[in-house]
C-alpha cells in the first residue's frame, strides 16, 4: 500500500503536490477572438517529487508512454497563431491519464507498452483519490471554467495528441488521424481539408477511435455541451523536433479556420 496521500496540509486534507512541484495545469497563449480552444491531455511529463520516478527507467521517460511527444511545442505555437489559449496537463500520463475517466482500467496504468510502473501497483483508494484531486480535477475544472466563460460565443474544442510511428512491430502509415464519435461533422470537414493537401495519409478514427469509454475530454467537455470539436492524432516522428512542430502548427493554423468557415456556413 502506498502512502503518497498521507501528508496533510493545514486543512487536514491529503496532498500529493509539494511546494516545488509544478502546477497541474499550464495555460499558454491568450483568449483572443478565435473560436478555437486547444487542450492537451498528455502534453507534460512532470512527476510529483513524492513519487520519484515511479520506478520507471530514465530512457522510458522520453518515450510515448510518458507523454504525447511534440504536443507541448506544437500546442504553444498553434495557440499563438490562432490567437487563443492552450490548456495543457503538466503531469505525465504515467501518474494519471487525464483522458480517461476515473476508475477506468488505464486511468493509472500498471504497465504501458511493456514497461512496468512499480509505483502504480497496489494503490489504495486514498492514493488514487490523491492523484485525482491534485492533477486530474484541476485540469478538467480549468477546461470547464474556460468553456463557461465562452458560453456566449462560438467555440470549437481541439484536443491535441500524438501517436507512435509503429506499435507492436506494425508500422502506422497515417501522418495524422481525425478522431470523432457522436458528432463527426467538424472533424470530417477538417479531414477533407487535410486530404486536399495532397501529401498526407489521413486516418478516419485511425490509429485510434474516439469512444465514450476510451476517452474523457472530448465526450465530457465538447460532446456533452453540443460543441463542435475534433481530436487530432499526429504521428510523433513528424513533430518530434522544433521544425516539425512549426510545420504542423502552420498547417493547422491555416486549415482549422477554413474548416470552421465551412462548418458555420
Amino acid at each position: 500500500m502506498r502512502d503518497e496521500a498521507a501528508r496533510r496540509d493545514e486543512t487536514g486534507q491529503g496532498t500529493l503536490l509539494g511546494a516545488g512541484d509544478p502546477a497541474p495545469v499550464a495555460v499558454c497563449g491568450r483568449s483572443g477572438e478565435s473560436p478555437f480552444l486547444l487542450v492537451s491531455d498528455h502534453g507534460g511529463r512532470a512527476v510529483p517529487a513524492r513519487l520519484g520516478d515511479l520506478g520507471v527507467a530514465a530512457p522510458d521517460w522520453d518515450r510515448h508512454i510518458a507523454w504525447d511527444i511534440g504536443m507541448a511545442g506544437l500546442g504553444r505555437l498553434l495557440a499563438e497563431r490562432l490567437d487563443t489559449i492552450l490548456i495543457e496537463q503538466a503531469y505525465s500520463r504515467l501518474v494519471i491519464d487525464c483522458n480517461r475517466a476515473p476508475g477506468h482500467p488505464t486511468s493509472i496504468v500498471g504497465a504501458s507498452d511493456g514497461v512496468v510502473v512499480p509505483a502504480n501497483a497496489d494503490l489504495d483508494a486514498e492514493a488514487v483519490a490523491g492523484r485525482l484531486s491534485a492533477i486530474f480535477h484541476p485540469y478538467h475544472d480549468r477546461i470547464a471554467g474556460e468553456l463557461a466563460a465562452r458560453r456566449d460565443r462560438p467555440t470549437v474544442v481541439v484536443a491535441l495528441h500524438s501517436f507512435t510511428p509503429e506499435m507492436g512491430g506494425v508500422a502506422r502509415p497515417w501522418h495524422v488521424g481525425i478522431l470523432h464519435n457522436h458528432d463527426p461533422r467538424f472533424g470530417l470537414i477538417l479531414k477533407d481539408l487535410l486530404d486536399e493537401e495532397g501529401d498526407l495519409v489521413v486516418g478516419d478514427n485511425e490509429p485510434y477511435a474516439l469512444t465514450d469509454g476510451s476517452d474523457y475530454t472530448i465526450p465530457v467537455h465538447a460532446e456533452a455541451r453540443g460543441l463542435p470539436h475534433v481530436e487530432l492524432e499526429i504521428r510523433q516522428d513528424l513533430v518530434a523536433d522544433a521544425e516539425g512542430q512549426r510545420e504542423w502548427a502552420g498547417r493547422l493554423a491555416r486549415l482549422l479556420p477554413r474548416a470552421w468557415a465551412r462548418y458555420s456556413a
